[in-house]
């Protein structure tokens, strides 16, 4: 299954706390034909805008100030409303002991920065087109 059966009216967040690193994630899914995406720049902003949004994918930093991308996963897979939204976490940690954790709480994938848009785009594709957004 590929994107072309994906929803591409579906809402993506996008959390990073660098505006520039928030524009290259939103160009990918512009060139992947996704339009409704909404910008947060840090974990307290996204979870917000989660509980009052219908978002059917987050893609999100680690590294940020106020709420980590991992408190945020955590916050989103224990939401009852919002535990099955896919969670692409994008990180600078390459640790193994980090990409574990991340494991444990639950992220549907994770791609190391610094990434190409490529590397981003098929991580992407492989969440979306796993999951039926309609």
């Amino acid at each position: 299954m590929g994107l072309h059966q994906v929803d591409k009216t579906i809402n993506i967040l996008v959390v990073d706390d660098f505006a520039a690193m928030r524009k290259i994630i939103k160009g990918v899914l512009k060139e992947l034909g996704f339009s409704n995406v909404v910008e947060a720049d840090d974990g307290a902003v996204a979870l917000a805008k989660l509980k009052e949004g219908d978002f059917k994918f987050i893609i999100s930093d680690w590294n940020m100030p106020s709420m980590l991308g991992i408190d945020l996963l955590r916050a989103v897979r224990a939401d009852e409303k919002l535990k099955a939204v896919p969670f692409l976490m994008v990180t600078a940690e390459s640790r193994k002991e980090d990409v574990l954790t991340a494991m444990e709480a639950g992220v549907s994938s994770y791609v190391i920065k610094p990434f190409t848009p490529d590397a981003l785009e098929t991580k992407i594709t492989e969440i979306l087109s796993s999951i039926n957004t309609n």
